[in-house]
């Protein structure tokens, strides 16, 4: 039954994008591996790390749009369940060091010695256990999205109003987690790791498979969004983008439906910080920043929001573009993104992507008139959002 709901997803376009994230997940590991530093096809590490955060980013942009391309939930909040996800998967890395610490402390974190901490707070309990980190991963960000959404869409908070509650939540929590006593390292965060699950994560192979790793799970994420979006309950998503008031007058829960995606593109934000930490090797309340979010917002509408294939394109394509602009004017990077996203909000209001998809969808019914071709058994498009 889930094999055949997940296989309804696979649409052509998705397929490829499948395709291609499977095909990467093998090539650029084994072009890393596998081939000498002198060889022309050689990926240096630190380029498998790079792309392998920009497919922790791809996977944060495809959450934010199934609730905002989807559902009209414009959250600007969710830098802060990409950082939770991010902080869980630091604290399990934080426990693996061990005595290996600075100050050789087997038990508490070099951060606790130094602020004299003399045991370890009850809510690092667990964090040593992999299975346990991992469900935190998911739990944490999902609970507390599901709480917010809960007394949110039960009080028909909706547009602007919710944007803005949504980005107090990550200005509170970023408050919060700068303070020393709140026990998560303070402005410097978590970092200085060692191993995960028993390797080195400085390895050459831990960095690739981290890769595969980020790779197959945005695979995976897309179909599942996908199959979430072409089901019954994604054309009642759409319908309370497009008209809530009439959805909840034909009888539909609309802040229950609300609440399940709010709740499981949360979940998707925090699995994308939990595989960003690793790679990029810190955690620190930087990544409450609300500034973050918006950056998010702007890889969605770049890409195309509602078209699910847009938000990882555009992710790809502005943080690609980031580290090669920065290199050469880092002063004017905030000038160039807002420049980014006043032009395609004017010339490519649908992304990148949803233009692209309306091109060739107006070309193919182009010749369908002129060739008196039906459209019956052609495949159903994404639904993009207007």
């Amino acid at each position: 039954m889930i094999t055949s709901f997940l296989m309804k997803s696979l649409d052509r376009s998705i397929f490829v994008i499948v395709a291609i994230l499977l095909g990467l997940a093998i090539a650029v590991p084994a072009l890393n591996l596998l081939t000498a530093p002198d060889h022309p096809l050689h990926v240096p590490t630190y380029l498998v790390s790079l792309f392998g955060k920009y497919l922790t980013y791809a996977l944060l942009a495809l959450a934010l749009d199934l609730v905002w391309g989807f559902c009209g939930i414009l959250s600007l909040g969710h830098a802060a369940f990409f950082a939770l996800g991010g902080y869980a998967m630091g604290m399990y890395l934080m426990r693996q060091i061990g005595a290996r610490g600075s100050y050789g402390n087997p038990l508490l974190p070099d951060f606790m010695v130094f602020l004299n901490w003399k045991e370890l707070p009850w809510f690092w309990y667990g964090f040593d256990m992999f299975w346990f980190a991992a469900l935190m991963v998911v739990l944490v960000p999902g609970l507390l999205a599901f709480v917010f959404g809960w007394f949110a869409f039960r009080s028909r908070v909706n547009g602007v109003y919710l944007s803005i509650i949504t980005q107090a939540m990550t200005y509170a929590l970023l408050l919060a987690f700068f303070r020393n006593d709140m026990g998560f390292g303070g402005n410097n965060g978590l970092t200085d790791f060692k191993d995960i699950l028993g390797f080195s994560i400085q390895a050459d192979g831990t960095r690739a498979t981290l890769f595969a790793v980020s790779a197959l799970i945005l695979a995976l994420c897309l179909i599942l969004t996908s199959a979430i979006v072409r089901s019954k309950y994604g054309k009642v998503l759409v319908a309370v983008r497009d008209a809530e008031s009439r959805t909840r007058f034909l009888g539909y829960r609309v802040e229950h439906i609300k609440l399940f995606a709010f709740t499981v593109s949360a979940m998707m934000a925090g699995i994308a910080g939990a595989l960003y930490v690793p790679q990029v090797g810190i955690i620190n309340p930087g990544e409450f920043e609300p500034g973050n979010s918006i950056e998010v917002v702007i890889w969605t509408a770049v890409g195309g929001r509602g078209t699910l294939i847009g938000p990882i394109v555009g992710a790809i394509l502005v943080n690609g573009g980031k580290s090669i602009f920065t290199a050469a004017f880092p002063e004017f990077w905030l000038f160039a993104l807002g420049g980014l996203f006043v032009l395609v909000t004017l010339f490519l209001p649908k992304g990148v992507v949803g233009t692209a998809s309306a091109y060739f969808a107006r070309r193919r019914a182009e010749r369908r008139a002129q060739t008196g071709e039906t459209p019956d058994n052609l495949a159903v498009e994404p639904i993009a959002a207007e």
